[in-house]
């Protein structure tokens, strides 16, 4: 672990290789686990505002789940999430084929609005953990994803590359160029 400004960092990030390999997991991230996704308390106002836009991609039991629960819950550890369908699938998910997608990622491709979706779900495979004085930003291992620990390994890009859209978002370019820094001294070492 290292520190950049208030973050705590595991270098898991700098040290695993990842790219979502969709073709061999079909998005089992989004229908597979115990919660929905981890929802910042501003993206609890943004998903009510983009629901009517997106509305009209969702799976009819998505559309249930969002209008009975609410375009975002409290888990049962008391932090924000997506709403779940039947505790299984994100509310949000749609299909292509087996392939679950995300339907508020569809509708920012089709332009019909302008958040591309939860930063917890574009940080993926990161999660991030606030504290009062500090975030944790670990690497979360998980078996569904080996597809694109190899993947990543094949094509050579570190977690943290992948994601770099994200980090971005999440934490500003500063912090992403600083972190870049400390990846390239440490991976010298």
């Amino acid at each position: 672990m290292f520190q950049l400004g208030k973050t705590i960092v595991s270098e898991r990030i700098l040290e695993r290789d990842f790219v979502c390999n969709l073709s061999a997991c079909k998005g089992a991230c989004c229908v597979d686990g115990d919660a929905g996704a981890p929802l910042l308390a501003e993206e609890v106002e943004i998903l009510k505002n983009v629901y009517p836009k997106v509305k009209n991609l969702l799976r009819p039991e998505g559309i249930v789940a969002i209008e009975s629960l609410g375009t975002s819950t409290l888990g049962t550890d008391g932090t924000l999430e997506t709403p779940l369908i039947d505790e299984k699938d994100c509310a949000y998910v749609i299909f292509d084929g087996e392939t679950a997608l995300c339907g508020i990622e569809q509708a920012y491709n089709q332009g019909l609005i302008s958040w591309k979706k939860p930063v917890s779900c574009h940080l993926y495979p990161i999660r991030v953990k606030d504290f009062s004085e500090f975030s944790a930003v670990n690497y979360d291992e998980w078996e569904i994803c080996d597809p694109a620990c190899e993947l990543g390994a094949e094509l050579k890009v570190p977690v943290y590359k992948f994601v770099k859209e994200a980090l971005i978002r999440r934490f500003g370019e500063n912090w992403y160029l600083e972190l870049e820094k400390i990846a390239e001294e440490y991976l010298k070492k």
